[in-house]
C-alpha cells in the first residue's frame, strides 16, 4: 500500500486550527457508524468518567487517537474508547483529542502538535512508509508518549498472513507482541504487581475479578524490559477455560495484562483490557486509563524501571527521585556498546554518552551527530536489550550559529537524552537557550580546571552566565575538578541550588591537584554529605553520574563499591523520609 511522503495539506490545516478543540474525526470511512455508537454509549460513558484528573496538566495537552485497522474489521470497542477518552479530557481539563485514520498524521510537522499518540486497538500493517515509521520512533524516543490497548500488540503486522511481523522495533518499543486469547468473556483474577504504582491507584491496592478478552503476549515481552502493573493471578484463575485461540501457554507462567516503560525518553503504556465497549463505561477502568493518558502525555510521573531490575535500593531511589548512572568517560577506553554492557553488569539502569567514544567494533565511528539513522537504530536496540537508558550526553562544544546548534539538538532528541553536558562559548548561550526551550532539553555547563574552563570552573562563573536565563541552562558539577581547585562541593551545591542540573560524582584520596579517584566514602570528598545536602535543597540532578577516572582498565571492583555506597545512602535517606 503506497503512503504519500507529504502530509495532506487539509489535514495539517485542520490540525493546526483545532489544537485547542476536543475532537476531530479525520477520514470519512465509518464516520456515520461512529456517531451512532457515540449517541448510544454517551450516557454510560459519561456516568463512569472520573470527576477529576490525578494530575494537573503542566500545559495544554493534545492526544492523537489513531484507530485505523488494516485487513481486519476493527473491534466494536474502538468508537466507545474514542468517545471515552475525548469526554474524559473535556470533563477533567487534562487534554484534548484529535482522532484520525489518515497515516499522513504521522508526518513530523503534524506529530509536533501532539504530546502523545494513542493507538486505539489497531490491527494490521497501518502504514509502510519508512519516513512515517521513523517519525513515530523518533517522536516517542525523543520524549513523546505512546499508549496502546488490546489489538495494538498486532499493529504493524500483516494480519491476513497470520499476523506476520512487519516492524520488529515497534513491538520492542510497545513491549510485547501477539493476540492469543480465550473467550471474549474469560473470567480471570487479576493481581496488582505494583499495588502502590500511581497508575494502579484506582484499584485501592486490591486485585480484582474481571471478564473480558485477555491477550497473552509473547516476545519481545519480558520483565527485563517493562514494568508490569497487573497480570493474571494464575493461582486463582482457571487456566483451562476454553475456547483457546493461538499460543496461550508461556513457559514462565507470566501473563502480564498492563505495563509501562520508557523507550528512550518516551513514555509507553499498554493494557489489554479494551476488547468490549463495556470496558469503557467501567468507572475503575476509566480512572486507570485517565491516569495512563496523563502518564504518556507527561503530566503524571510514574516509575518505569523494568520489574526484574528492581532492588530495594533502586525502589528507594525511585522514591527519592534519584538516578544513579555511569558516565561514559569511566569506560572511555572501551566502545559505547562495551560501556553499555558494563553498566548493565553493574546493575545500573542509566548512563551518559560521550561524543568522542567509538560506538562498537561494527560501527567504527564516534558517538556524535554524524551517525546515520541506521547507526542510531542499532544504539537504541543495544540500550534497550541491556535495560539501560541514556540520560546525558557530553559534547565539548555546542555551536552558537542557529544551523549548527539545531543539528546538535536534533541529535539530542534522536538519542533520547534529557541533558547535554558541554562547555560552549558564553557568546553562544543566547542561541543555545532558545533551542533548550524549543526542544525541552537542558544544557549543563561542565567545569574542568581554571585553565581549561576559565568561565565555568567555579559556581560564581556559572551563576553569572545563567543570570536571567532559562532554568534549562545550569551547571554540570564535576566534583573532582571542584575539589582539586579547592572548592567544597557541599558549598558549591548551596550556591548553585536549582542551577545544578546534573553532577559528576567523585571522591578523591587528597584535596590537591594530584588527587585521584577512590571508592566513594573512603576519601576526603564529603560524598555522603554532598548527596544528602542535595536532598535537603530539593535538587534532583538529571543523573548522579558515576565518573571513576582511575585504574581505567580494572576499575569494576571500585565502581561496584561506589554503587554500594550510594545504595546504602539511598536506603537510609528514604527510610528517614518515610511517613
Amino acid at each position: 500500500m503506497h503512503q504519500s511522503k507529504e502530509p495532506s495539506p487539509r489535514l495539517i490545516r485542520i490540525l493546526l486550527a483545532t489544537a485547542s478543540t476536543a475532537t476531530l474525526l479525520v477520514a470519512g470511512a465509518g464516520r456515520a457508524s461512529y456517531a451512532a455508537d457515540e449517541t448510544s454509549d454517551r450516557d454510560k460513558v459519561e456516568a463512569a468518567i472520573p470527576a477529576k484528573a490525578p494530575a494537573s496538566p503542566q500545559k495544554p495537552r493534545q492526544l492523537l487517537i489513531f484507530d485505523l485497522n488494516v485487513g481486519y474489521g476493527g473491534h466494536a470497542s474502538i468508537p466507545t474508547a474514542n468517545l471515552a477518552f475525548t469526554l474524559m479530557g473535556q470533563k477533567t481539563g487534562a487534554f484534548s483529542t484529535v482522532i484520525s485514520r489518515d497515516p499522513a498524521v504521522f508526518q513530523r510537522e503534524s506529530l509536533k502538535q501532539f504530546d502523545a499518540v494513542f493507538l486505539n486497538n489497531n490491527v494490521g500493517n497501518l502504514f509502510e512508509d519508512p519516513t512515517l515509521r521513523q517519525n513515530l520512533i523518533e517522536f516517542v524516543h525523543g520524549g513523546g508518549g505512546l499508549m496502546g490497548v488490546h489489538g495494538t500488540t498486532v499493529a504493524f503486522t500483516r494480519w491476513t498472513e497470520g499476523a506476520r511481523e512487519d516492524w520488529p522495533e515497534f513491538g520492542i518499543m510497545l513491549g510485547g507482541r501477539g493476540a492469543s486469547h480465550k473467550a471474549a468473556d474469560e473470567h480471570v483474577f487479576i493481581k496488582l504487581d505494583e499495588p502502590d504504582h500511581p497508575l494502579n491507584r484506582p484499584f485501592g491496592g486490591q486485585g480484582f475479578e474481571y471478564r473480558s478478552e485477555f491477550f497473552r503476549v509473547h516476545e519481545p515481552y519480558s520483565r527485563d524490559r517493562v514494568r508490569v502493573l497487573f497480570s493474571i493471578d494464575t493461582e486463582r484463575t482457571d487456566m483451562t477455560q476454553s475456547p483457546a485461540h493461538g499460543r496461550l501457554v508461556r513457559a514462565d507462567n507470566d501473563y502480564a495484562l498492563a505495563w509501562v516503560r520508557n523507550y528512550g525518553r518516551g513514555r509507553v503504556c499498554y493494557c489489554t483490557i479494551a476488547h468490549s465497549p463495556s470496558n469503557f463505561w467501567d468507572p475503575k477502568l476509566l480512572e486507570f486509563y485517565l491516569g495512563a493518558a496523563q502518564f504518556v502525555l507527561g503530566d503524571l510521573p510514574a516509575p518505569t524501571i523494568p520489574s526484574n531490575r528492581l532492588t530495594p535500593a533502586i525502589r528507594a531511589q525511585e522514591k527519592l527521585g534519584w538516578r544513579l548512572g555511569i558516565e561514559a568517560y569511566t569506560f572511555h577506553k572501551y566502545t559505547l556498546f562495551e560501556a553499555i554492557d558494563k553498566t548493565a553488569q553493574l546493575g545500573l539502569p542509566y548512563m551518559g554518552g560521550l561524543s568522542f567514544q567509538k560506538v562498537s567494533s561494527e560501527i567504527a565511528k564516534n558517538f556524535d551527530p554524524n551517525l546515520t539513522d541506521d547507526d542510531l537504530k542499532q544504539i537504541r536496540l543495544k540500550l534497550d536489550s541491556a535495560g539501560v537508558r541514556l540520560l546525558t550526553y557530553y559534547i565539548h562544544d555546542i555551536p552558537g550559529d542557529p544551523e549548527g546548534c539545531r543539528r546538535v539538538f536534533e541529535f539530542g532528541r534522536k538519542i533520547g537524552i534529557e541533558t547535554f553536558l558541554s562547555e560552549p562559548s558564553p557568546d553562544a548561550l543566547d542561541t543555545i537557550e532558545k533551542f533548550c526551550d524549543e526542544y525541552a532539553l537542558n544544557v549543563a555547563l561542565h567545569n574542568h580546571d581554571q585553565k581549561g574552563s576559565p568561565v565555568y570552573w567555579n559556581p560564581e562563573g556559572i551563576l553569572k552566565v545563567c543570570e536571567n536565563r532559562s532554568p534549562r541552562i545550569g551547571a554540570c558539577g564535576d566534583m573532582g575538578y571542584w575539589m582539586r581547585a579547592g572548592i567544597d562541593p557541599v558549598e558549591a551545591a548551596r550556591k548553585l541550588q536549582q542551577r545544578l542540573i546534573t553532577v559528576q560524582m567523585h571522591d578523591l584520596d587528597e584535596l590537591t591537584p594530584r588527587g585521584h579517584d577512590v571508592p566513594w566514602g573512603t576519601g576526603v570528598g564529603k560524598t555522603e554529605q554532598f548527596i544528602t545536602e542535595l536532598d535537603r535543597l530539593g535538587v534532583k540532578p538529571t543523573m548522579f553520574g558515576l565518573e571513576y577516572s582511575y585504574n581505567w582498565l580494572e576499575s569494576m571492583p571500585e565502581i561496584a563499591q561506589c554503587i554500594q555506597f550510594f545504595n546504602q545512602v539511598s536506603l537510609e535517606t528514604a527510610k528517614r523520609g518515610a511517613p
